[in-house]
């Protein structure tokens, strides 16, 4: 069989596969599971620590989770276009390693905000009596939003593959729906981190994106670079 007559997945490596695979099982499990009253949803993704649906495990098995067919599509083709390169140059076991690290720094740095949030409302970190007393709707509103809505999502994971993938090969260029021309990936890593600050600041009515848990994909995905010391390799531009 000739190259041209090769399979996309031909390349791919192992630890992507597998994350992959996990991936869209959790997906299909999802609903075909709620079909017979098992919710994964409510027990797999994360809550805000002080929640009481919040339970251990969710830290890590948020990032297996997705609220739908574009939010699961749009991670994984992510994973498929730069995890190979970036499991290629780290190791297989690094690489896993930075993936998990970076998933779980990104829901570290949500909750915080959402403590931040909480502390705001109430003057406290967490419910324990009559905190909520003399709280506004529009704060009760707010407490009850951090308090039940999930966290889920690859997203946190993926930012810190971007993150990596601009700081080992900043100047690779890479064609982006709607931009006619090349951008090197050091510019699209950063337009995506300027993008996220604004919407996650900005508290946009209606988003229900966790854009400080993408914040911290990226930022935790840079300690751990600068950490581990990593270089491009001499082969790439």
């Amino acid at each position: 069989m000739n190259g041209y007559n090769q399979s996309p997945f031909a390349n791919i490596t192992p630890v992507v596969k597998n994350l992959l695979i996990i991936n869209i099982i959790f997906f299909i499990g999802t609903y075909t599971l709620g079909y017979v009253g098992f919710d994964m949803v409510k027990w797999l993704s994360a809550f805000y620590f002080n929640s009481p649906l919040f339970h251990p495990w969710q830290v890590v098995s948020y990032m297996f989770m997705h609220a739908g067919l574009a939010h699961i599509f749009f991670n994984m083709f992510a994973l498929f276009m730069f995890g190979p390169i970036l499991e290629y140059t780290m190791g297989p076991k690094r690489f896993l390693q930075y993936y998990f690290i970076t998933g779980i720094g990104a829901l570290a740095l949500q909750m915080l905000v959402q403590a931040i949030e909480v502390h705001g409302v109430i003057g406290a970190f967490t419910i324990t009596g009559s905190e909520v007393a003399n709280v506004s709707m529009s704060g009760m509103a707010k407490i009850k939003e951090i308090y039940t809505v999930p966290i889920l999502g690859a997203s946190g994971a993926i930012f810190g593959l971007l993150l990596a993938f601009g700081y080992l090969f900043p100047n690779m260029e890479m064609m982006v729906l709607f931009i006619p021309v090349p951008v090197k990936a050091k510019y699209l890593v950063a337009g995506y981190i300027v993008i996220e600050l604004i919407d996650g600041f900005g508290q946009f009515q209606g988003d229900s994106v966790a854009h400080f848990a993408h914040l911290g994909g990226a930022l935790f995905g840079f300690i751990v670079l600068k950490y581990w010391r990593l270089q491009r390799p001499n082969n790439f531009y």
